[in-house]
């Protein structure tokens, strides 16, 4: 099981407002309207904004929603409405194919329980076309929380959580008449060398092969990251060949980041950039890049000085059209629950907004995106009017924070409030 949050970490936070012009709250979720967003949304072909939360909906098993680009929220389709969740229950990240569809995964329901992928159109009609743990003893994988990458052949790569010959996740390719292949199987290597858990998908590199992070496995160190493995970073072929580039925390005391489940990006140089929740100078977390040559580089540890860049870096980074990276953090920062933060190509972070856990939202674990009007878009999994959490725009840039030190006990109870993930489930309510 992933730890959640660990180690002992002082950071800073203040609780006064910020900029109004910073942030725009322009979906507050009251759980019929979706609940905890979980995954990054994305920008359709038409211009409007498409997204999933975990929970909420009609059965709080998780909806399918568009915001228009005029700000309004509209739920698609709410998950679990067939009988025995055979539909699916939790949704996560969106692709949309080529075929203009929308194509993502379920980390409950199917008619096995362990998952599903499915097919949703703009207008929300579900088609469900693969099942996880059909074959004898899960073989196929099953409990999948990844982004799917499609190829230029229609067939859909991404990645379990567990399931496989040795239960602790796989690499999958789905043809597009439905097959499934088992690409990988995680723990292959001798005391999981290899990794386990590749929790966040894969990630389709310039070079043709995909490279992807697993959460577990790998080098440990019992102290910061448990007894499972720090994690990993691997490269596979599309037909299955797997290389072990890098294993966490090799570093003393895990300096260069541990449990990464952060999407890696693939930059305009060429490198692929990523983040861990944990390890770093300041066991905050980290963010790395790995160049073309194999080089991991750790670019930045969260929770400097007084954390007011933020701590837990649970999503992947963006690059967007400046040239910088965007991110958010769960935790610290200027309001104590987490960040919008900017990262230049030389490892120099800011935080952009700070949330408060109030009509802002609180707890962001999903990746931002930048739509084609130039902004930034996310959401979080609490705070908001309801405490369901809210989408947000940002803007602008924040030009000056204070400063306070959080306490042990606030910090604790921060932790505590905070459903940081093993799975998106967090603790299963």
């Amino acid at each position: 099981m992933l730890r959640t949050i660990g180690g002992a970490i002082v950071c800073a936070a203040m609780t006064v407002a910020l900029s109004a012009q910073v942030t725009k709250t322009i979906v507050t979720f009251n759980e019929t309207n979706g609940d905890d967003m979980f995954s990054a949304m994305i920008q359709g072909a038409d211009g409007n904004l498409y997204g999933t939360t975990t929970y909420g909906g009609a059965s709080d098993k998780g909806t399918f929603f568009r915001i228009s680009r005029q700000g309004g929220e509209q739920v698609l389709y709410s998950f679990c409405a067939q009988p025995n969740c055979t539909d699916g229950a939790y949704p996560e990240f969106l692709i949309q194919g080529a075929d203009g569809n929308f194509y993502g995964e379920t980390y409950n329901g199917g008619s096995t329980g362990a998952g599903s992928i499915f097919k949703m159109t703009a207008g929300g009609e579900v088609t469900t076309i693969y099942n996880f743990c059909t074959q004898t003893s899960c073989t196929d994988g099953a409990l999948p929380q990844s982004a799917l990458v499609q190829t230029r052949d229609g067939s859909f790569y991404g990645t379990t959580v567990i399931g496989g010959s040795q239960n602790e996740g796989t690499v999958f390719k789905l043809s597009p008449n439905g097959t499934l292949t088992t690409l990988y199987n995680f723990c292959s290597l001798a005391s999981c060398a290899d990794g386990t858990q590749p929790n966040i998908g894969l990630t389709l590199a310039s070079d043709g092969n995909f490279y992807g992070t697993a959460a577990l496995g790998g080098k440990t160190n019992a102290q910061l990251c448990g007894e499972y493995g720090c994690g990993t970073l691997f490269r596979i072929t599309p037909s299955g060949a797997y290389t072990l580039l890098y294993s966490f925390c090799s570093q003393s005391s895990c300096a260069d980041g541990d449990i990464p489940q952060g999407q890696l990006l693939q930059a305009k140089d060429g490198s692929l950039y990523g983040t861990t929740d944990g390890g770093g100078a300041n066991n905050g977390g980290a963010a790395f890049k790995i160049t073309p040559q194999g080089k991991v580089v750790t670019l930045h540890s969260f929770c400097t000085g007084t954390c007011q860049d933020g701590l837990i870096p649970y999503a992947g980074l963006i690059q967007a059209s400046d040239g910088n990276f965007y991110g958010t953090d769960t935790l610290g920062g200027p309001g104590g629950y987490g960040t919008v933060y900017q990262m230049t190509p030389g490892g120099k972070v800011t935080a952009v907004f700070g949330f408060d856990n109030g009509a802002d939202g609180g707890f962001p674990v999903a990746a931002v995106l930048q739509a084609s009007d130039g902004r930034l878009y996310g959401g979080t999994e609490q705070g908001g009017a309801d405490g369901f959490g809210v989408v947000f725009q940002v803007s602008g840039k924040a030009t000056s924070f204070g400063e306070s030190v959080l306490d042990a006990a606030t910090l604790d109870r921060l932790k505590a409030q905070a459903r940081i993930p093993a799975s998106p489930l967090r603790n299963e309510r």
